[in-house]
């Protein structure tokens, strides 16, 4: 367990979660979203080699990776709405039906298996996957009103199938607003301030929910673990702003084809561990 780790399986862990935090800020703020696949993955093998028990190891990937994009979600916002790249319309309008499907889909989350939460995950990753390679920048310039039946089930099914995924929900909302004739940017704005309320909810269900079923993880609240939170989050937060600046300044196509490939192998790998299972 925890306690038993020696200095430099310590220092291991620390240096590996810096690394992935500046490629999580970055992607976040790049892309408008929470960083979630980069992170859940990533957390899953770290607490798995920590000696989390197993059937909470995903929990509480999912739990963290929630708090995490919180502070991200906020300072990435901050920085594309200097851009005016913020449409709150659409984030008011669209993310209320996000948070009713991030607290349903929560409740379904805490009530699945550890392998079954890496069955769905490794599923709607490489679907995330097809769509960054083959996706193509052709968007009407004119943004059409997106009316409310689909904002009703658009916005939430993008929250509940992020609940269980531990994703801020950019890779639905970002192509959903691209569809109906929103810019890159702003698409890009908006889902990143979406982000944050699927996180808050996020975090707070599974920080609740874990204090309840009284799990015994060091250092966590509920499903959220304390020390990951402290190590990610003032990285991910530079790292954030960096990125969503760097949004209004380059084509984002290549980058794009680079994480849809990154995606492809977490999805191939989590599917080989949860065959495991």
């Amino acid at each position: 367990m925890i306690e038993n780790l020696d200095q430099n399986q310590i220092i291991f862990i620390i240096t590996v979660m810096a690394a992935s935090a500046v490629i999580v800020g970055f992607m976040a703020g790049l892309f408008g979203i929470g960083g979630g696949l980069i992170m859940v993955p990533i957390l899953f093998y770290l607490y798995s080699f920590v000696g989390i028990e197993q059937r909470f190891i995903m929990h509480l990937a999912l739990g963290t990776s929630f708090s995490i994009i919180i502070p991200t979600s906020i300072i990435s916002t901050m920085t594309h709405m200097k851009f005016k790249a913020v449409d709150f319309s659409i984030v008011k309008t669209f993310g209320i039906f996000v948070v009713i499907g991030v607290v349903f889909g929560t409740i379904f989350a805490i009530s699945l298996k550890t392998s079954s939460l890496l069955l769905l995950f490794s599923i709607m990753t490489m679907i995330f996957a097809i769509y960054f390679l083959l996706e193509k920048e052709k968007i009407d310039p004119s943004p059409r009103q997106i009316n409310l039946i689909y904002r009703v089930i658009c916005g939430f099914l993008s929250g509940f199938v992020s609940a269980p995924m531990g994703i801020g929900g950019g890779v639905f909302n970002v192509p959903i607003f691209k569809i109906f004739g929103y810019s890159i940017p702003v698409a890009i704005g908006s889902s990143a301030a979406i982000g944050f309320l699927t996180a808050l909810t996020g975090a707070i269900g599974f920080a609740i929910s874990g204090s309840y079923l009284n799990i015994n993880v060091p250092l966590s609240l509920g499903f959220v673990n304390i020390p990951t939170f402290l190590i990610f989050v003032p990285i991910t937060v530079l790292m954030a702003k960096i990125g969503a600046k760097t949004v209004h300044k380059v084509n984002k196509s290549l980058l794009g084809k680079l994480f849809g490939v990154y995606l492809f192998i977490v999805a191939c790998r989590l599917f080989l561990e949860y065959l495991k299972f």
